[in-house]
């Protein structure tokens, strides 16, 4: 395992540097953002290229994390193309002007890439550890919890972007489509489609391990990055406030009364 993790780790550590360098360039560490779903193609395809496209299941993840991945980057540097920088990195490098570089570069950029190599550890042991010709009932199952998450992520991403494009939603609150049911159901599609690429793991030999991927994005996203700014951003909101005791915070649930 030790050789697949190394390479991983080097090549996404030069990519990560490559992309502050372009960050420094462009005045935006939101880039970033962008950045993030390519640093999983580049992880499944080095551990393709150990397994010479001999590995199926392996197969199968590259191709998932690689839709994933190209997806989200597509959407963000759109999202992004014609907006000022992400208020919270600005918030996160404050008051750091004499090492505003470094902060950047270690804060943002290598941590990033320390996260992504955890949460492709399904992908990695799959590469290590897979031999098995014969898809089976696991990668099945997988494939469908990853599809279900997939579909909740598109969809929930389409239905905010209409709705934030519409000039007479400004300042409403999105409470319509998936948003109905639960208050962040793209962030419920994307735990989903890692838990699913972790039930396609557990097909190969010696792989328990690779749970820490899916916990790792899981606690990201409720706990760390994810839900908690989101909610901070609506802090106050009398509208918001309602429609919190009404709906479920991740989990998609019929609306309380």
């Amino acid at each position: 395992m030790g050789t697949l993790l190394t390479t991983s780790i080097l090549i996404v550590l030069c990519y990560k540097t490559l992309v502050f360098a372009l960050s420094v360039f462009l005045k935006r560490n939101d880039i970033a953002d962008v950045s993030w779903g390519i640093s999983f193609i580049l992880i499944a395809i080095v551990a393709l290229l150990k397994n010479e496209g001999s590995n199926p299941t392996l197969v199968l993840l590259s191709l998932l994390i690689t839709v994933w991945g190209l997806r989200l980057a597509i959407r963000i540097a759109l999202r992004n193309r014609k907006k000022n920088e992400d208020s919270r990195y600005r918030e996160m490098l404050a008051g750091s002007r004499k090492f505003f570089y470094l902060k950047s570069f270690l804060q943002v950029f290598i941590l990033q890439g320390f996260l992504a190599i955890l949460v492709s550890l399904p992908i990695i042991f799959v590469g290590v550890y897979g031999n098995n010709q014969n898809l089976g009932i696991l990668v099945l199952l997988g494939f469908l919890i990853w599809l279900l998450g997939f579909f909740f992520e598109v969809v929930g991403d389409w239905q905010l972007d209409q709705f934030i494009a519409n000039p007479e939603n400004k300042g409403k609150i999105m409470t319509q489509g998936f948003w109905k049911y639960s208050r962040h159901p793209n962030y419920f599609g994307e735990i989903t489609m890692w838990w699913g690429i972790f039930v396609i793991a557990l097909s190969t030999p010696n792989s328990l391990g690779a749970i820490i991927g899916p916990l790792s994005i899981t606690f990201l996203i409720v706990f760390i990055s994810g839900i908690p700014l989101l909610e901070e951003k609506y802090t106050g909101n009398k509208d918001y406030e309602t429609y919190k005791q009404q709906t479920s915070i991740l989990i998609p649930l019929p609306p309380k009364t």
